[in-house]
């Protein structure tokens, strides 16, 4: 995105205003530049921008060799460039990398549609990337945007790296000739280049190169955009094999979180198991020890004749010989009566024998009586609990 093409008078308070904003974004949407030197990179697109009104700072998605994309700043327009008592305007991108002002910016010529990078070039490459003295020379914090379009353009003063191809037109020789960029040195009459749209400048270019050179021309573009078509195709792949891989890690870790999840609840399960066996283990025991009193009172009681059997008192037959014993046999029974009570009330209400509110009352009160007799038994239990697992404790001892 760009800042809206504001009147010249407010110029640099939109922009000023432009960069502040994209530079104080946070979140997925906050360009990957540190927070240390968003501060320095904001000085040194305004002060470029101040001295140099035909370049706009922007944001747009920059593709690195590797095929990743990144959302950065950068500057977009035209570089001065004096030659021959004549200024043209270069039309180049200046891209603030990710580890810009650290590391220099990369700078590219911007061709128009008319116009041929210069082959060879002393310092533009046949894909427009621009290489300096002062780029290989950047040292942090005192290299700056300004300064490099000052050496930007000296050196394309010196060498100037575009030329205008035009159509070509019908001549008595039976053949066009095409218009050069000037080329110091090069034995032929120096024409002047063209400047991009709206520069303001123009000047015819003389006929100087023959047709085997429009040839050569023609070749080489085409062979330029051969590769830039190959390189395109090569990009949509990477990031179709980038994307396949990417959705194929996020499936093995969300197979790998499952799995781990479902480990955690097998241990827990094992641990639980192991808790109830121990469990199980301790009842077994109770058990063994209840198995071994039963089958001694057996004994003792097998010589005992019939009649005794006969005349014996159903209430005396259990005799309890410890306190707590005799406390929850009290409270089992009481607990069992009143059972059985509230059992009978329960079907006499049914039947209209006993009047609702009667009954409402005596069932509050016999609950409240039975809560406790549980409870109480309840305590006992595990009284008597301790006590035997003691006694089992001191048999295995001896």
């Amino acid at each position: 995105m760009a800042p809206p093409p504001p009147s010249d008078p407010a110029k640099m308070q939109q922009i000023q205003q432009f960069l502040t904003s994209v530079l104080s974004q946070r979140g997925p949407s906050a360009l990957p530049y540190a927070e240390t030197t968003k501060w320095l990179i904001r000085q040194h697109l305004l002060t470029l921008i101040s001295s140099h009104s035909s370049l706009e700072p922007k944001t747009a998605s920059f593709t690195h060799n590797d095929g990743r994309s990144a959302i950065l700043l950068q500057a977009d327009g035209t570089i001065p460039m004096p030659f021959q008592g004549v200024s043209y305007n270069i039309p180049v991108v200046i891209w603030l990398l990710e580890s810009y002002p650290r590391d220099p910016p990369r700078v590219y010529v911007n061709p128009t549609r008319d116009m041929i990078i210069k082959r060879p070039h002393s310092n533009v490459s046949p894909s427009g990337l621009v290489s300096l003295p002062y780029l290989h020379a950047w040292v942090y914090p005192s290299s700056n945007l300004l300064d490099l379009a000052s050496q930007l353009s000296a050196a394309f003063s010196r060498d100037p790296p575009l030329y205008s191809q035009r159509r070509p037109q019908s001549s008595g020789s039976g053949y066009a000739r095409p218009s050069p960029s000037p080329s110091i040195g090069s034995g032929y009459s120096r024409p002047s280049p063209s400047p991009p749209i709206g520069s303001g400048y123009a000047r015819p270019p003389p006929p100087s190169y023959q047709q085997q050179q429009r040839t050569d021309d023609a070749a080489e573009v085409y062979k330029r955009n051969a590769i830039n078509k190959l390189v395109e195709m090569i990009h949509v792949d990477l990031v179709m094999m980038r994307s396949a891989r990417e959705a194929e890690a996020e499936g093995l870790l969300s197979l790998q979180a499952n799995l781990k999840r479902r480990e955690e609840d097998l241990n827990n399960g094992l641990q639980e198991m192991a808790r109830e066996k121990e469990t199980l283990e301790q009842e077994l025991q109770v058990i063994s020890m209840n198995t071994d009193v039963l089958d001694s009172w057996v004994r003792d009681n097998q010589g005992k004749s019939n009649s005794l059997l006969a005349d014996l008192d159903v209430d005396s037959a259990f005799v309890c010989k410890e306190t707590m014993s005799k406390q929850m046999l009290e409270c089992t029974a009481s607990d069992l009566a009143i059972e059985d009570v509230v059992y009978s009330m329960d079907k006499s209400f049914r039947d209209g024998l006993l009047p609702f509110d009667q009954y409402l009352r005596s069932v509050r009160l016999l609950s409240r009586e039975q809560f406790f007799h549980r409870a109480t038994a309840e305590k006992v239990k595990g009284m008597q609990m301790e006590a035997q697992v003691a006694s089992i404790a001191a048999r295995l001892q001896l």
